[in-house]
């Protein structure tokens, strides 16, 4: 078992870009398990945390509906969206500006082999972050992401973070999508993780101020080091 974990700071990235690196990242860590079964081997595997802001970009998980996008493709051309069908589960989000994207690449077998548990976790770190700003935040039963007013029968239920992730023979990919400076409009263009009878939020529209991006990062993930107990060291993007 390995709790070592590489934090790649990807900055500003275009979604298809760090899509590749996740997939790089993944495939390696499938080779060495495949080739320790097959060779009766024990060569750990590796873990990243990859941290990425994408430009504007509407993503549809594998059981997503593309009728949820409301956009037509020439209309996405004209305000300059990308827009990606990909092999996530859930169903169609949006990416961009003021978001904090975290990509985990975790061997689970490293932690513990227990998806579930794993989504709630990451759910986790955003609630108990949210926690240091004076936010409530919790969990909706059925709908997996972070929500406000989120008990049974509260006015006004809110999205602020969305999950969504693979998995192959443990190892993850894809991951969180944290709305901080987000703006709110382009949510509009879609039914968000086709929910249509509730709303999307951010941090800043919350606190009603702009918010330091990088100061909820870092809070971030000190929350994620600590609940997943695993220790981290800067890296740069590996040559793939």
């Amino acid at each position: 078992m390995n709790n070592q974990v590489d934090l790649i700071d990807l900055g500003k990235m275009p979604f298809k870009e760090a899509w590749d690196i996740q997939e790089n990242l993944l495939a390696r860590n499938i080779e060495i398990k495949i080739s320790n079964k097959r060779n009766s081997q024990s060569q750990a595997t590796k873990n990243y945390l990859l941290i990425v802001e994408h430009p504007h970009v509407y993503t549809l998980g594998k059981s997503g509906d593309p009728k949820n996008l409301l956009l037509s493709e020439s209309e996405l051309k004209q305000r300059n969206i990308d827009y990606f069908p990909i092999n996530r589960g859930g169903d169609i989000t949006y990416h961009g500006p003021g978001q904090i994207v975290i990509y985990p690449i975790f061997d689970l077998e490293n932690f513990e082999p227990d998806l579930g548990k794993y989504l709630r976790t990451l759910e986790e770190a955003v609630i108990l972050t949210l926690k240091e700003y004076n936010i409530d935040s919790g969990r909706i039963h059925g709908l997996t992401g972070v929500w406000l007013d989120y008990k049974n029968n509260s006015p006004n239920p809110r999205k602020i973070c969305a999950i969504g992730i693979k998995s192959s023979r443990w190892v993850t990919m894809h991951g969180l999508a944290f709305n901080i400076n987000t703006d709110l409009n382009y949510f509009d263009n879609i039914i968000p993780c086709g929910i249509d009878d509730k709303a999307v939020t951010s941090l800043a529209n919350e606190l009603e101020e702009d918010v330091n991006i990088d100061e909820v990062r870092k809070k971030l993930v000190l929350q994620l080091k600590d609940l997943f107990q695993f220790e981290y060291n800067s890296a740069e993007i590996p040559v793939l």
